[in-house]
């Protein structure tokens, strides 16, 4: 058989990211397909590593506007499909209009589908273009032959609004990169840190207004007038200007001389890795992830972890961390605090979630991928 994959709206982050990693991975003869086509602009095709069985197909239409990408895919797609003989579509971007079947899709953003978060964009372009992707990632999902979802919490959610059931769907969690594996760190007791000496919390996304960074600040503010010796260092580029100002502003009211609050953007992924090695405890306060990627790699690094309780985060990390409301510094700073004031504690939860975190590996994400197209592709061929 003969698989073909529609990158045409994957561009960055962690789309890109699963496919290589997907693709690196993946052994497609073990599931009756020797051949993969993958159809993309040349900033993806690049990145993705060359294999004996695949072909990177570039299409110039796919290195412009969304337009552009739009129309080859609504009625170019399904033409190169058909030409290279293609017995099933993957179309991991989540949205389709072509004519090609059969097809699985994939739901690697559930913002959309989140009508409250949503409503924290207030009256904006960026909160249009998210329930205009709902409408297009409804219609797409209730015609796929098959839906691929990262966690249950996902696959509830979207369903219920879609109502249907779970058949043709399959959950199927991203892996870890192997270099965000660490042995889980030693842990020491508070009283052995100090004001030159803090204890180093970390918070690694993109500011945004579900990530809620600016009441992890005010937690740790809530903190330190507890005079507990703590460090907060916040990793990610901005993704809107209202949430950017709202963290510029709450770390300038409580920390303006920034001896405590450090902030860092444009940090590579590869320079990340260096920045958990750097810390004592992870702290996770998003409010809406579709799986939690970064989530799973603080899982990796062996760090104790404080997370938010909402979304899919108690499905990953379970009883292996300490969960609060990412809405309330109050609710953030007591986690914080439990598992501070604990050295024992810290040491049981880290160890938890590093154990945890051996089952998310991109070798059982390529081989549970697969396993699903050659079903969804031979369910096909059976009923023709």
């Amino acid at each position: 058989m003969i698989l073909g994959i529609d990158a045409s709206n994957i561009r960055g982050g962690g789309g890109v990211v699963h496919l290589v990693e997907l693709l690196r991975a993946a052994e497609p003869q073990k599931y009756q397909f020797e051949k993969v086509f993958v159809w993309g602009g040349t900033s993806t095709l690049d990145k993705i590593e060359d294999r004996n069985w695949l072909e990177k197909v570039y299409e110039p239409l796919l290195n412009k506007s969304l337009l552009h990408r739009t129309y080859w895919q609504k009625f170019l797609l399904s033409k190169r499909a058909k030409q290279v003989n293609c017995d099933i579509l993957f179309i991991p971007g989540g949205t389709y209009s072509g004519g090609f079947r059969p097809f699985v899709t994939m739901s690697q953003n559930l913002l959309p589908f989140e009508v409250e978060e949503i409503k924290r964009y207030g009256f904006s372009l960026f909160a249009i273009k998210m329930k205009m992707l709902r409408i297009t990632q409804s219609k797409t999902f209730k015609s796929a032959d098959g839906v691929i979802y990262l966690t249950e919490f996902a696959r509830e959610r979207v369903l219920t609004q879609l109502n249907k059931t779970k058949e043709n769907t399959v959950i199927v969690h991203h892996g870890i990169n192997s270099k965000f594996y660490g042995k889980p760190k030693e842990q020491k007791e508070i009283s052995e840190y100090s004001t030159s000496n803090p204890y180093k919390l970390l918070y690694v996304s993109f500011i945004g207004e579900y990530k809620h960074q600016w009441n992890v600040v005010k937690a740790v503010d809530i903190l330190r007038r507890k005079n507990m010796p703590l460090e907060l260092t916040l990793i990610g580029n901005p993704d809107e200007k209202k949430a950017f100002i709202k963290l510029k502003e709450t770390i300038s009211k409580v920390d303006p001389e920034n001896r405590y609050i450090k902030y860092y953007s444009g940090i590579s992924h590869q320079e990340i890795e260096s920045f958990y090695k750097g810390s004592d405890l992870f702290v996770f306060a998003s409010s809406c992830e579709t799986f939690g990627q970064i989530l799973t790699e603080a899982m990796a690094s062996g760090l104790p972890i404080a997370c938010s309780e909402m979304s899919a985060m108690p499905e990953l990390l379970g009883e292996a961390g300490v969960f609060f409301n990412p809405l309330k510094p109050d609710s953030i700073s007591d986690s914080i605090e439990k598992l501070i004031m604990n050295k024992n504690f810290r040491v049981e939860c880290s160890s938890k979630a590093y154990n945890k975190a051996q089952k998310f590996s991109w070798e059982k994400c390529a081989e549970e991928t697969f396993l699903f197209f050659n079903r969804i592709a031979l369910t096909n061929i059976s009923s023709n």
